[in-house]
């Protein structure tokens, strides 16, 4: 994920905060290649804490589960999707405003080549993809109040039409990446969404 210039109340980086984020960033880069080089389920969180240069006790202070050193920090990237939907103006489309979210969250990456690393290790290892059926459905609900205030009310119930939006926007999100990552992170992973929400709207 990009490493923040400012801490979250907008005041510009202690030398701590800047130190935090480093060793944070190591800690993660230091995970992602263990995982590409060996599998996620093979590699141990003691053996990357121990090639990170810190403590199991030190890189749990940073990342509390293992999930999350492949993931990033879950609760910020549900923070960066709904605080750009709450953002838009309120004429956005229901549509509009999701897409807006997705692409907001693919920016956390620092680069495509580590997007691409991630997203393959998710498609291609059953845990990892469990875990991460788990978090959409989390955020999934954390979306919908959000989406509800965007739709007509008309016929029928808007909680049942906003979470069929929001939960088609996630699986056009899931076939993008996972062709995204087939074709070896070739093209664009946003213009590949938007060709799965096409077919679907279509």
């Amino acid at each position: 994920m990009k490493q923040e210039a400012e801490t979250a109340g907008g005041a510009p980086a202690t030398l701590w905060d800047r130190t935090r984020q480093l060793a944070s960033r190591e800690i993660l880069e230091t995970a992602l290649r263990l995982f590409t080089e060996q599998g996620y389920d093979e590699t141990t969180v003691a053996q990357i804490a121990r090639e990170a240069g810190v403590s199991q006790r030190t890189l749990f202070r940073y990342f509390g589960t293992k999930e999350d050193l492949l993931g990033g920090d879950q609760s910020r990237f549900r923070q960066v999707l709904t605080d750009t939907i709450g953002e838009l103006p309120a004429e956005a489309g229901v549509w509009e405003s999701l897409r807006a979210g997705v692409a907001a969250v693919l920016t956390l990456h620092n680069s495509r080549e580590e997007a691409l690393e991630r997203f393959r290790l998710l498609h291609n290892t059953a845990s990892l993809r469990a875990g991460w059926l788990e978090k959409r459905l989390r955020f999934q609900e954390d979306l919908l109040p959000l989406i509800e205030a965007r739709m007509d009310a008309g016929t029928g119930s808007v909680g049942a039409k906003a979470r069929a939006v929001i939960a088609t926007a996630f699986a056009c999100l899931d076939v993008a990446s996972m062709t995204w990552v087939d074709n070896d992170g070739k093209g664009d992973i946003m213009d590949l969404y938007d060709e799965c929400l096409a077919a679907v709207r279509g």
